[in-house]
């Protein structure tokens, strides 16, 4: 008999804030109105057919586009430079509610890691490098997708330098570094065929999904707002805040919808 084909997993990667953390001359961007204070990376899981919700949001981009109602500027844009796709900070208010309500209709899962910025810790644990930040910050996305024998393909959503092949690639062996550390973990071998997709919204809808749960999770950090987490929090399997230091203990940092952020978790502008 010939060996089983494995299974073929998918994910869809994006962001929320920046990873900027000088003006020029090197001084502090941290505080900086338009700066944000935290970084964010998050991963969808679709148990769905994922043509069929492909084509709902497709669908729903559609008929946005089609409706005179939302012929506003932050649409017509779109339609003028690449094309209109859902992405929640431009949004209005009309269009998210329509988009969280589609989500609600989807089965699917989302995982994010939330990283204050620290000038201090940006320079020696990342080198100083905005690249080195993600890929920090993306391994420990990855690393505990890395024993189940089958093969991940892992959508991102193109973010420059961040996101090219050699950065990607020190996230996982970061990821893999991550694994063999763990001194709970049974076994260390990597049995995951890990390939990754950059891709950009315009052409791969599904990216949309993560741009809208990562943004309802911003919006707690940023500015204490649940509303949209809450909405939400059944499909939001995990937010690890991984700089969180005086939650370390227990875990108390790892979120869930059995321990959910709440406004409490809001982070004020820092300029260290």
């Amino acid at each position: 008999m010939g060996k089983k084909k494995a299974t073929t997993n998918h994910r869809f990667i994006d962001e929320a804030g920046d990873t900027t953390f000088y003006l020029k001359g090197k001084k502090s961007a941290l505080g900086n109105t338009g700066v944000s204070t935290c970084f964010i990376i998050g991963m969808v899981k679709i148990y769905d057919d994922l043509e069929e919700v492909r084509h709902k949001i497709n669908t729903l981009q559609e008929e946005i586009i089609k409706n005179p109602f939302f012929n506003v500027p932050s649409v017509q844009k779109k339609i003028n430079n690449n094309g209109y796709y859902l992405h929640a900070t431009d949004d209005i208010p009309e269009i998210r509610l329509k988009f969280l309500e589609l989500i609600s209709t989807i089965n699917c899962s989302f995982e994010a890691v939330v990283a204050e910025k620290s000038i201090e810790r940006y320079e020696t644990k990342h080198k100083g490098k905005e690249e080195y930040f993600y890929a920090d910050l993306l391994s420990h996305l990855l690393k505990n997708k890395l024993q189940n024998g089958e093969k991940l393909v892992l959508h991102v959503s193109e973010r420059g330098k961040s996101t090219k092949n050699h950065n990607l690639d020190l996230a996982l062996q970061k990821a893999i570094q991550r694994l063999h550390n763990n001194e709970k973990a049974v076994s260390k071998e990597v049995t995951t065929k890990v390939i990754f997709n950059v891709n950009y919204p315009t052409i791969e809808p599904l990216l949309n999904l993560s741009d809208y749960f990562c943004w309802a999770v911003q919006s707690v950090i940023k500015k204490g707002e649940t509303r949209y987490y809450d909405f939400l929090k059944e499909k939001i399997s995990l937010v690890i805040d991984v700089y969180d230091v005086a939650n370390f203990k227990d875990w108390k940092n790892y979120y869930s919808p059995r321990n959910p952020l709440t406004k409490d978790n809001k982070k004020n502008p820092s300029s260290h």
